[in-house]
């Protein structure tokens, strides 16, 4: 599907985004390896989320779908069967770094595959972990998708993350749930820190001390009812879009702000941006609160260190929001961005620059002077998600109209993105 976008002059709206990716992965996740049965409520139904949902059925779990309502109806620790056939993940990288986790201790072999963007996407950096605590995990790929599983008894070790990365160290905590004695992560640079929060609603013993995480083992995990809030990585789309669109005012209700998610708005702010929290609460450990932004005259920043993990998703539609603002703003530390669904520095550089913008890319990050002035083109999504709604509002404050080819690519984190989009015109 190709998508054409139209620039607009004012917005006046209060809006939702879709729930939470990172959260929504771990609630069926955690759910199904938990006692009972876990009720979800605001569930992003997105391809990969829907993926893991496949991939937990396929392992002999009982899930019901209504919406965004989603039951699970888990077996315990060690109540999944060997499955009938390859686990497919789709396109979904959490997908196949967590359950990595959870397959390498059971009692039974399983091979894991996606699509052609997941078998471009690094795997030994949860193979080198947990191959330490004692998995047998076979690449057929050279170290990326297909991996073969077999089902081994694991040990605790003390690792220290190499890179930040939410997914890499979730996938070592999940295989501690299996494994004899503490397990030890030592993280330099803090990462999203759900599967902490969650697992230990769910009854599990992990504490992080100055970056020093501790898993000890427990017998079981319980059920547990869960409220996803909003996406911030969604929200950080419609937040650029209230910033830099002239006489707009938004509202995005209902989103999570977990710490180790907010660089976007520590980092729009730090530009100048209006980004104001309000009606802030909490809900299952994650704090939520809604989200106003108003069009501001943004100055340039330097984004790098320990920002950039907070933040990682969401560079791509901050590049849009560097380019309107005044003076050359600076992205490094962001080498992660070249293992996403594309290499986002190639990419947003390539895609932006067809609409005029001039990006330099580096070896971690980009170059992006201010004060440019974008026109309409056509662009290609490179099935990249967040590329293509970085170009979507990009095209918002564009000399004239602005495809998107594979445009329908965002239904990965964000099924009614468009139709948000649209509502945003008076």
């Amino acid at each position: 599907m190709n998508k054409t976008i139209k620039p607009i002059t004012d917005i006046e709206k209060t809006i939702r985004v879709p729930g939470d990716k990172s959260i929504s992965h771990r609630a069926v996740m955690f759910g199904s390896i938990a006692k009972g049965d876990t009720e979800i409520t605001g569930f992003l139904t997105g391809d990969d989320c829907m993926s893991t949902i496949g991939c937990f059925k396929k392992l002999g779990i009982d899930i019901e779908a209504d919406g965004e309502h989603i039951t699970v109806h888990g077996k315990g620790l060690n109540g999944l069967a060997a499955p009938l056939g390859r686990l497919d993940v789709g396109n979904s990288g959490t997908t196949i770094r967590l359950i990595s986790g959870i397959l390498a201790a059971q009692g039974f072999d399983c091979e894991l595959n996606g699509d052609a963007s997941i078998q471009k996407r690094p795997m030994k950096r949860i193979i080198a972990p947990l191959t330490e605590m004692g998995a047998d995990i076979e690449s057929t790929n050279g170290g990326y998708a297909p991996l073969k599983i077999h089902g081994k008894k694991l040990k605790a070790i003390e690792y220290t993350m190499p890179v930040a990365s939410a997914q890499v160290k979730s996938s070592i905590l999940l295989a501690s749930l299996f494994a004899e004695g503490e397990t030890v992560i030592n993280e330099p640079v803090a990462s999203r820190d759900h599967t902490e929060i969650m697992l230990n609603y769910f009854g599990a013993d992990i504490t992080n001390t100055n970056g020093r995480i501790v898993s000890r083992p427990v017998k079981e995990l319980y059920a547990k009812a869960i409220a996803v809030p909003g996406d911030i990585s969604s929200a950080a789309f419609f937040m650029v879009a209230g910033l830099i669109v002239p006489n707009s005012h938004i509202i995005i209700e209902n989103v999570g702000i977990n710490p180790t998610r907010t660089g976007i708005i520590d980092a729009l702010r730090a530009m100048g941006g209006y980004v104001n929290i309000i009606n802030e609460r909490s809900s299952g450990g994650e704090p939520v609160g809604d989200i106003e932004v108003k069009t501001s005259h943004l100055k340039a920043t330097e984004l790098s260190g320990d920002i950039i993990p907070r933040m990682i998703d969401e560079i791509p539609v901050f590049a849009v929001a560097a380019l309107a603002a005044e003076g050359t703003t600076t992205v490094r530390d962001a080498r992660e961005l070249k293992v996403k669904e594309s290499n986002r520095i190639a990419t947003v550089s390539a895609e932006l620059g067809k609409m005029g913008a001039d990006i330099t890319e580096t070896d971690d990050g980009m170059i992006i002077p201010g004060g440019q002035h974008l026109h309409g083109a056509v662009t290609d999504s490179h099935l990249d998600h967040r590329l293509a709604m970085t170009c979507a509002i990009a095209a918002l404050t564009s000399d004239g109209e602005t495809t998107i080819t594979d445009a329908d690519c965002v239904g990965i984190s964000f099924p009614d993105f468009y139709e948000v989009l649209d509502s945003l015109k008076r």
